[in-house]
């Protein structure tokens, strides 16, 4: 690939431990903000090297293996900690006595066959929500493979989209799980949970952070231990650290403003210069959209590098996006490989959120 300036954006500067070629690698892009060309090809020297070289950069599995199997079950789970991912996501909500259990939505209906087992139990908006439902209840629920409003598969050409009694798991049983794969395979695999809208949760009278904090602890999963903490609420961010006394290690998640994920949050802010800084004096990391770290404003097919993770980087934060899919590239990359190698080894992320850990892996030469 060629590399190319990027106008509009300041020269990154990078801080933080990191391997050899992960030096080399922010070599390339210390000098100047990028853009880069696919499938062109690079002139010798050190940025030459740093493109082919191995990296470090973690692989998180989103959803587990979710590329494969139906997001969050202990099957995705199973298959991302088998094909080798460094750390394994959770998304966390709780049910109405309080259980945390894993699934990406607050509500049941995109991923569960909720109207069919309990038709008439939705909201005035039409949706069935977690919070509404015991664990006893949930637990009678099939989890499906994702679909869209109109009940369609959201990812043609994935697992279909019918019941093969998969069910809901609590959080306590997917980290015992998760512990059992370590053990029985020599390998360990970290946890990344994230607090699902916890200011709805509040809303409904129940807190969520403290339920998720106790699960950690009664796991055994201590400030040492390989785990990151996540959510896009900020506010949730610091008084994880400053009111419940967190210490390990917290990721604040960075969305568009347009999704309204956090009352009160402007992730516009927390972009700037000035809102990193107010990110790093609670958290270790920040985990963009992928989109927020490479952009084609030009369209013309050309990834220019945003100063993002030079701005991150300098004060001290990791760097995690997401969600990288093999089966929904972005106009600039011609391929899943490619899209990983601009993300690591051009800009420079510590680690990606993907669907498909096999691949992600496999692109990094690991």
């Amino acid at each position: 690939m060629r590399l190319l300036p990027s106008p509009g954006s300041p020269a990154p500067g990078f801080s933080g431990r990191r391997s050899v070629a992960g030096l080399m690698a922010l070599a390339a892009v210390a000098i100047l903000p990028l853009a880069v060309t696919p499938n062109a090809v690079l002139a010798s020297g050190p940025a030459a090297a740093a493109t082919t070289a191995p990296t470090s950069a973690l692989v998180i599995a989103h959803r587990g293996a979710s590329g494969y199997v139906p997001e969050h079950t202990l099957a995705a789970k199973a298959m991302a900690h088998a094909m080798g991912a460094d750390y394994i996501e959770q998304d966390v909500v709780l049910s109405r006595d309080g259980v945390p259990v894993i699934l990406h939505d607050i509500t049941l209906d995109a991923t569960t066959n909720v109207a069919d087992v309990f038709k008439g139990r939705a909201r005035p908006d039409g949706l069935y929500y977690a919070i509404d439902f015991t664990l006893a209840e949930l637990k009678q629920l099939e989890v499906l493979e994702r679909g869209n409003k109109q009940g369609e598969q959201a990812f043609k050409g994935r697992f279909p989209r019918v019941g093969t009694g998969l069910t809901i798991p609590t959080l306590a049983e997917e980290l015992a799980f998760i512990r059992g794969m370590n053990a029985s395979t020599g390998r360990t695999a970290g946890i990344y949970p994230e607090l699902k809208a916890p200011a709805f949760h509040r809303a409904e009278g129940q807190d969520l952070a403290a339920a998720v904090l106790k699960v950690l602890a009664e796991a055994g999963y201590g400030p040492d231990a390989p785990v990151y903490l996540q959510s896009f609420d900020f506010n949730e961010i610091v008084r994880l650290r400053k009111e419940l006394g967190y210490t390990g290690k917290l990721v604040q998640l960075i969305g568009e403003n347009s999704w309204n994920m956090a009352p009160g949050v402007d992730y516009d802010r927390l972009r700037t210069p000035d809102g990193l800084k107010e990110i790093a004096a609670v958290a270790n990391g920040i985990g963009p959209t992928f989109t927020q770290v490479l952009t084609d404003q030009n369209k013309d097919g050309v990834a220019e590098v945003t100063s993002l993770v030079a701005d991150a980087k300098a004060l001290g934060l990791a760097v995690h996006p997401y969600t990288f899919r093999a089966d929904r590239l972005p106009p600039f990359a011609a391929s899943f490989d490619e899209l990983v190698r601009l993300a690591v080894t051009t800009a420079g992320v510590d680690g990606i959120f993907t669907d498909q850990p096999d691949k992600a892996l496999k692109a990094l030469g690991r």
